[in-house]
């Protein structure tokens, strides 16, 4: 029983390895986690280079990863403190050092603070340092049920990445199509067509079932005055939602702008940089029902197809004419398969649609959900999840 306590430490700080690298952008699955385990007990861990290099081969796919890497492996793995420790613990004969990275990636430095591992003080009383490396989500937990709106910059930045780890890909959906596929129902064309190589004889029979398909989701979200903020922090988890399936973003505000592609950038800093740069209306005025007018004459046929999801970002304050955005709700409403309307006003207990586009879209949406919060995200990820 006394050697399991080792193998549970080291599992337990791999898997706090790979969410580290998660934070700052490397792609680390569970798969990989516990292949690198089984690694790492097989060669032994007698020298910081092997140990190095089984974790690389097996965390990196891109060979512009390999700098967060290092520089990740070295700030987790350091002596004297958690890797010190491990070596007294695990691997008493760990000889070979990395150099030090010179200056730590922005990305990294947010990864391990403050909602990724608190870095261990150099000096400090060895009761003061956790080995076994527990991630800190008590300022995660104090921020879930805090306002966007009332966020210092920190924490603000907190929840921007703590939103990008929410996303959960949508539940595959049965189509129309059919394929050739074992269990499933027999197929008797093809059955009385195989027939006829046996003189007519149904000697094997041919079997389809449906194709599950993941749904395609369109989002449009405001970035008026009045909105900007919480349109910020939802694009964190629309960008991780879109590296794992098919997503089409608009921006609007005084017009209309398809950041989809902008988004495709794998690094999240990249992406909103680059939605910065295609997107001159922020924080302006908001003209929805003109907006989702041009979307549905310019974007809908193309956008609006297999099934998609519509999620509608907005607090429903329009400053145009209340028919033209029935008009373009309506529309919108028959072309899409739902329509999901995350408004940060039902934070308020006391919400009433007064506001006259409030009134206009209500009747025309299947989900009417609160954007003002983590807690909000996490069940906006499950809403989507179960779509």
């Amino acid at each position: 029983m006394a050697a399991a306590a080792p193998a549970g430490k080291l599992a337990e700080n791999l898997l706090h390895f790979a969410r580290v690298l998660r934070a700052a952008g490397v792609p680390v699955g569970p798969a990989q986690v516990a292949d690198a385990l089984v690694a790492v007990q097989l060669i032994g861990v007698e020298r910081r280079d092997d140990w190095y290099a089984a974790l690389a081969a097996l965390f990196l796919t891109r060979h512009e990863q390999r700098p967060l890497f290092d520089q990740a492996f070295h700030v987790f793995w350091r002596a004297p403190d958690l890797l010190g420790q491990a070596q007294r613990l695990l691997l008493p004969q760990i000889t070979g050092r990395l150099p030090r990275p010179r200056e730590l990636s922005p990305r990294l430095a947010q990864a391990f603070a403050p909602s990724g591992l608190e870095q261990p003080r150099v000096g400090a009383p060895a009761e003061q340092q956790e080995f076994d490396a527990v991630l800190e989500f008590s300022a995660r937990e104090r921020l879930q049920s805090r306002d966007f709106e009332q966020m210092t910059p920190d924490e603000w930045a907190v929840a921007r990445r703590y939103a990008g780890r929410l996303a959960l890909p949508l539940r595959p959906v049965l189509t129309r199509r059919w394929r050739p596929g074992e269990p499933g129902a027999v197929d008797m064309r093809q059955t009385l067509r195989a027939s006829l190589r046996c003189g007519g004889e149904p000697v094997l029979l041919r079997r389809r079932r449906q194709v599950r398909r993941t749904p395609p989701l369109v989002a449009l979200c405001d970035i008026s005055g009045s909105m900007h903020r919480y349109t910020r922090v939802l694009l964190h988890f629309l960008h991780a939602l879109g590296q794992q399936q098919k997503l089409s973003v608009f921006l609007f505000g005084t017009r209309l702008s398809n950041i989809t592609r902008c988004l495709r950038a794998r690094d999240v800093d990249d992406a909103m940089r680059a939605v910065s740069r295609a997107v001159p209306d922020w924080s302006g005025g908001t003209r929805i029902g003109p907006c989702l007018e041009q979307f549905n004459r310019v974007w809908a046929r193309r956008m609006l197809t297999q099934r998609a999801a519509v999620l509608l970002v907005t607090d429903g304050l329009d400053r145009a004419e209340p028919g033209v955005l029935q008009a373009a709700m309506q529309h919108l409403r028959l072309a899409s398969r739902q329509i999901l309307w995350l408004n940060p006003l039902l934070r308020y207990e006391g919400f009433e649609p007064k506001a006259a586009g409030i009134r206009v879209m209500l009747p025309l949406v299947d989900r009417h959900l609160p954007a003002h919060n983590l807690d909000s995200l996490a069940q906006l990820a499950q809403v989507l999840r179960g779509a």
